[in-house]
């Protein structure tokens, strides 16, 4: 268990801590705390930006130290995806993310997990692409901007969420056409 796997496992330990931040609320908690509440989603904001942190830190630790792994090339995407689709769930319970584009996320990363699976039963690892990285990256931004929520620069949150759109389903093509022989059966 390498540096890089270490931070891959701390950000997914940091996924339930922020989710009971940004879900500090009487109808989603059943241990609510109110004291607590008006400085909840500032908690929650900087876990998640320290988990995205741990995010672009990992990757370069182990690029840097030869440190790459296949649990780590499989293990990294997936804890973007829990963090990512978690924090988009959380955002849509409160109003502040549009449903259909959670779903959109959703959707293209069970499909681009089903070629890493077949990918992994064949016997190969499909790591992240440079648009997969971009398209996590604007996410994680985006997500930052809806968490703090600030009516001055709403208009930087809607532009994102277009923006993540647009980086999603390209992101997914680009999956689909560079990795299509995952398909092809094999005798």
């Amino acid at each position: 268990m390498n540096l890089p796997n270490k931070l891959t496992l701390a950000r997914v330990i940091m996924v339930p801590v922020f989710l009971f931040f940004i879900l500090n609320h009487q109808e989603f908690l059943p241990f609510y705390i109110p004291a607590i509440e008006p400085y909840c989603k500032w908690i929650a904001l900087g876990i998640f930006i320290l988990a995205a942190i741990t995010d672009a830190l990992d990757g370069k630790i182990a690029r840097k130290y030869n440190l790459v792994t296949n649990f780590g090339k499989f293990m990294d995407p997936l804890a973007d995806k829990l963090l990512v689709n978690l924090a988009l769930i959380a955002l849509m319970l409160l109003g502040k993310v549009n449903p259909w584009l959670v779903m959109l996320i959703i959707a293209r990363d069970f499909i681009i997990s089903g070629f890493r699976l077949v990918a992994a039963e064949k016997g190969s690892v499909i790591a992240a692409s440079i648009w997969g990285k971009v398209k996590t990256a604007a996410q994680m931004i985006m997500v930052c901007f809806l968490i703090a929520d600030i009516p001055q620069i709403h208009i930087v949150g809607t532009v994102l969420q277009w923006l993540v759109c647009i980086l999603t389903l390209f992101s997914l093509i680009d999956y689909l056409v560079k990795n299509r022989s995952v398909l092809k059966e094999t005798d």
